[in-house]
């Protein structure tokens, strides 16, 4: 999802709460903060030796310790906080935007918007994990099989996972 899609959907659905689905069937604390907005050039070199570059938005979300029954953030309470964010430091409305976010039982990481469910008073957006990739398999040489995923439990050379 690029980051104007993002802004839309918060302007549109104003007076909804806000929640974030992580790991198919979690949802982040609705007592969460948005805490930093990083606004990010990616210069990349892969494996094959080709140059690339691309702008994220990444939006940090924080989950407190404690929930006391507070109620979800509103989509205008983000949009507000968004907004300030884009006066100081301008967005790229083209780039993608991904979410940082981790707990206790979960590994921080920077998740991509996988779907949008929208709801009579609440949206969830619903997010997902990357896998790694190799972006120059023909120049380095490695096949399909190779490049899927390990089954296995370790890694040993040549087995394929590394």
């Amino acid at each position: 999802m690029k980051t104007n899609e993002f802004l839309s959907i918060l302007k549109e659905n104003s007076s909804k709460a806000l929640l974030f689905g992580y790991n198919n069937t979690q949802l982040v604390a609705q007592n969460y903060h948005i805490t930093e907005v990083k606004h990010t050039t990616i210069k990349a070199v892969d494996c094959g030796g080709q140059m690339d570059q691309w702008n994220e938005t990444i939006i940090q979300l924080l989950e407190p310790a404690t929930y006391n029954g507070e109620a979800a953030m509103s989509c205008m309470k983000a949009s507000g906080i968004l907004n300030k964010v884009g006066k100081l430091a301008s967005y790229d409305l083209d780039a993608v935007v991904k979410f940082e976010y981790g707990n206790a039982n979960f590994h921080t990481a920077h998740l991509p918007v996988e779907q949008v469910l929208v709801g009579d008073d609440k949206i969830i957006i619903q997010l997902t994990t990357e896998v790694t990739q190799c972006k120059a398999a023909d120049a380095c040489g490695l096949t399909l099989e190779e490049l899927a995923p390990s089954t296995g439990d370790t890694c040993t050379p040549g087995g394929g996972c590394c």
